[in-house]
């Protein structure tokens, strides 16, 4: 990554891609503007940015067709923009690739904090990738290198929210692991009390492995502890 790193900001609101585009670059970074979702693709190709901030709601291509777009050439973090309270647009964009989301109107300190999280941890190695190459939970098998995961004899594809908490849970498989350390070790930053991300991929992961929703058996939320991945459920 370059000394000044390169952020595509991908809104069609004028007055805050702008405010967006100077407030970054007011903190050192380099930043570039689509406004219209059928723009993006051939900038990222052109350009290639380290870091990308793309509104769902776009004219020309909604943002999560550009995000599904992007996932198959593009690597780098991709961070999700929605005005909407909506559950369902966070999972959907974090199912497709987006790397984390932030709600409009973003503050600034977030927006930056977020930034500066996704871009490091783009850069380093993960702690949870890094411990053992194959991780076993009774019929749940995953890869670490290759990304794979399978359970009984069925391959699961995840994204890869869905995958690095999935492969930090199962490390842990049996324990309740606190929401702290699941942020710090899957995104590489301390929870700010108001991040959703992390409740947004369980609820995925859930749907993936038929974990019911109302009483989870396999990946179960120990309120005011953390989240538990169960041995004996796999």
């Amino acid at each position: 990554m370059s000394q000044e790193p390169h952020i595509l900001v991908v809104e069609d609101d004028v007055s805050l891609s702008e405010w967006m585009a100077d407030f970054l670059t007011q903190n050192g970074y380099k930043v570039g503007i689509c406004d219209n979702g059928l723009q993006v693709e051939d900038y990222v190709r052109a350009q290639q940015p380290d870091l990308i901030l793309l509104d769902i709601m776009l004219p020309g291509l909604d943002g999560i067709s550009v995000c599904t777009r992007l996932r198959q050439f593009y690597q780098q973090p991709i961070i999700m923009l929605t005005a909407r309270d909506d559950e369902l647009d966070e999972v959907i964009g974090l199912e497709v690739g987006a790397s984390d989301y932030i709600a409009k109107p973003a503050r600034p300190r977030v927006l930056l904090a977020r930034i500066k999280a996704n871009l490091r941890d783009a850069s380093e190695e993960q702690p949870s990738t890094s411990v053992q190459t194959h991780l076993n939970v009774g019929q749940l098998h995953i890869d670490m290198q290759s990304h794979r995961v399978s359970f009984g004899k069925e391959n699961i594809e995840l994204s890869h929210a869905e995958f690095s908490l999935l492969a930090y849970l199962a490390q842990h498989a049996g324990e309740v692991v606190d929401r702290d350390s699941v942020f710090k070790a899957v995104k590489g930053r301390e929870y700010d009390g108001l991040d959703r991300s992390v409740d947004v991929v369980i609820s995925a992961l859930r749907k993936r492995f038929n974990d019911s929703g109302n009483q989870p058996q396999r990946i179960k939320t120990i309120w005011g502890k953390g989240y538990l991945l169960v041995k004996d459920a796999w």
